[in-house]
């Protein structure tokens, strides 16, 4: 139903949930594969070509951004770490998948690079505490894993783009 499509959709699920399924298959069937790919997608295999195709790092999720009807971007809440004051993220990783498109989703905590520590970056801004600040967004260049997961109905989503794949050390 989501994106304006009605009931009568025959049964189809939307682009956003096909894609989630590539990713989840692709976290779940990491291994190293000699072959490129010139326009990087949602759907490059394997895991860790997507940040840099000719060097695979290792990575165990494709972290990635679900767009409402709107444009803007999904955001979900976290508890942040103590010296931490960024509880909302935009940011995400397949867990799984099931039923007719429902995923659970961890919520990945958005961070940079201080000196090679990780610094959180809060995505709200000042007395506005509705709306994610798109230029905080651009200052994220490291990823966490929290705790927190959250469920969605993936037809509910029009757009999905992928950010990079990252070692969250999930799978060890």
């Amino acid at each position: 139903m989501g994106c304006g499509r009605n009931s009568d959709s025959h049964g189809k699920n939307g682009c956003v949930c096909d894609v989630v399924r590539a990713i989840k298959d692709i976290q779940d069937n990491a291994v190293l594969d000699d072959e490129c790919v010139d326009c990087p997608s949602c759907f490059l295999e394997p895991l860790g070509s997507l940040v840099s195709p000719a060097r695979r790092d290792r990575a165990d999720t494709r972290v990635f951004v679900l767009k409402n009807a709107d444009g803007s971007p999904f955001h979900a809440f976290f508890n942040g770490t103590n010296n931490s004051n960024a509880c909302v993220s935009i940011f995400f990783r397949v867990e799984d998948v099931f039923d007719n498109c429902c995923a659970t989703l961890r919520v990945i905590e958005p961070g940079r690079s201080d000196d090679g520590r990780f610094m959180p970056v809060n995505l709200v801004a000042g007395a506005d505490r509705c709306c994610i600040n798109l230029e905080r967004v651009c200052q994220v260049n490291r990823f966490r894993a929290t705790n927190d997961c959250i469920t969605v109905d993936l037809n509910c989503f029009c757009a999905i783009q992928c950010i990079a794949d990252v070692d969250l050390g999930l799978c060890d």
